[in-house]
């Protein structure tokens, strides 16, 4: 009887690696109108979003083990303004306009340093 269990061969250390050196993901959720907490997609998340993922790949930034920008639901932290979080480090930003996001992807994406200004967790 043969085994169901995956088989990973040389692919095992593959799997332990991050596929992209920062993954980071722009909360667009829509509540409806009069819901008790705040929507990122009513602070342009979305074009924040779209604006991001042009500057990265205007630097040369995004692909594989490089950036990637996507697009996320809810990612819980509604009363903290419009969220990003940047994995794999798990760092979790708000932002008001594109100047806030030209200082995350020139600091943080391209540089590898923080934007303590924009933090959510401090």
């Amino acid at each position: 009887m043969q085994s169901s269990a995956p088989r990973y061969g040389s692919h095992t250390s593959a799997i332990m690696d991050s596929f992209f050196k920062h993954h980071v993901f722009f909360c667009l959720n829509q509540r409806e109108p009069g819901a008790s907490r705040p929507s990122c997609a009513n602070c342009n998340a979305q074009e924040m979003q779209e604006y991001a993922k042009k500057r990265v790949k205007e630097l040369g930034l995004a692909g594989p083990g490089q950036v990637r920008i996507n697009k996320s639901g809810c990612l819980d932290r509604c009363e903290e303004g419009p969220t990003i979080v940047v994995y794999p480090e798990g760092v979790w930003y708000t932002y008001v306009d594109k100047t806030d996001i030209d200082e995350i992807v020139d600091s943080h994406l391209a540089n590898g340093k923080i934007v303590e200004r924009l933090l959510i967790d401090r």
